[in-house]
């Protein structure tokens, strides 16, 4: 089955804005690291994507702030700034286990993380390689969703500072966002292979 290979800014500023309604859990110590991984680590897939405070100036760099990692019903915000780091519990997750992680440009993401660590992920899909096969020509994860569901994913939040003391609530709907809706559009695309 093949999706609409495309979809133009008009459309989808025409279309409703997409909002994440499950649990949205801050994790900002090691005690919460522990709990959130035993809870994913029973998942077969969760969505993944990362946030780093923009640069502003040219030389300017910054670490992965934040990781995030999605069930249906639920996404863990990894505060790299506040963990210093990622954390043992955390790497075993992502470069070990049972469980598929899904993001969108992956290498991007990567690349970021291994600013700050040896970082060799291991279980993870990339849907910019995968959206191909279904006659979708789009690589934003913004225009796969939309494609695919017909609501837009609000970037407002996108250059905002990731580093700040409290993350805004705003914030925390981009970023959980984000990655639920890898998750959201893998599932799509499994589910239309089975209907095949």
């Amino acid at each position: 089955m093949n999706f609409c290979s495309s979809i133009s800014k008009q459309e989808m500023s025409a279309l409703p804005v997409e909002i994440f309604h499950g649990d949205i859990i801050v994790v900002d110590n090691h005690n919460a690291v522990r709990k959130a991984v035993a809870y994913l680590s029973a998942f077969d897939c969760v969505g993944f994507d990362t946030e780093t405070r923009p640069n502003f100036t040219k030389h300017q760099h910054h670490k992965v702030a934040l990781i995030q990692l999605s069930t249906s019903d639920r996404c863990y915000l990894f505060r790299l700034n506040k963990l210093r780091g990622i954390p043992k519990r955390l790497e075993d997750f992502l470069i070990h286990g049972n469980t598929v992680k899904v993001g969108l440009s992956l290498l991007d993401d990567f690349h970021n993380i291994r600013k700050s660590m040896d970082f060799n992920p291991d279980n993870f899909i990339d849907l910019q390689k995968v959206v191909p096969s279904y006659g979708i020509q789009e690589a934003s994860l913004q225009k796969i969703y939309a494609i695919l569901f017909g609501k837009k994913i609000s970037k407002r939040m996108r250059l905002s500072n990731w580093e700040t003391d409290v993350l805004s609530d705003p914030q925390k709907q981009y970023a959980a966002i984000d990655a639920w809706a890898c998750l959201q559009i893998y599932k799509q695309l499994n589910q239309t292979n089975e209907l095949l």
